[in-house]
């Protein structure tokens, strides 16, 4: 598979999402980016929408940990592509949605390292494929 998306700006994904709730992420995942998790990952991951209705219950607790443990799998798969650099991982994701939401800019920040690595990834992947 071809990677087509590799420019995506995470800060402003995580800047939208923030203020509208996930609700973008509802709309932006089926448009191709939950394929391409499913293809770099190597597995059918959970949809994002039932990883958001289950959160709803929890406070979207549930939705964080699902989208944490998806980083944490995109930092192995980084390393294991040898690609260098600070990258997204669980205790990012984490902890950057859960206090950094008292700096403001805190999920933001995890966001924009989330689609900074899956960014790199793509493209790793796109020169291994030539």
């Amino acid at each position: 598979m071809r990677f087509e998306h590799t420019d995506r700006k995470g800060f402003w994904i995580g800047f939208i999402d923030f203020f509208t709730a996930g609700i973008f992420l509802l709309i932006y995942m089926p448009m191709g980016l939950q394929a391409e998790l499913d293809c770099i990952l190597g597995r059918r991951t959970q949809r994002y929408w039932v990883a958001y209705l289950l959160g709803i219950p929890t406070l979207f607790i549930y939705t964080l940990v699902w989208i944490a443990r998806i980083a944490e799998e995109l930092k192995a798969k980084a390393a294991e592509l040898g690609i260098e650099g600070k990258h997204t991982s669980f205790k990012h994701m984490f902890y950057w949605n859960v206090l950094g939401i008292f700096v403001g800019v805190g999920p933001m920040i995890a966001t924009y390292r989330f689609f900074r690595t899956l960014n790199l990834i793509e493209k790793r992947l796109n020169e291994i494929q030539q």
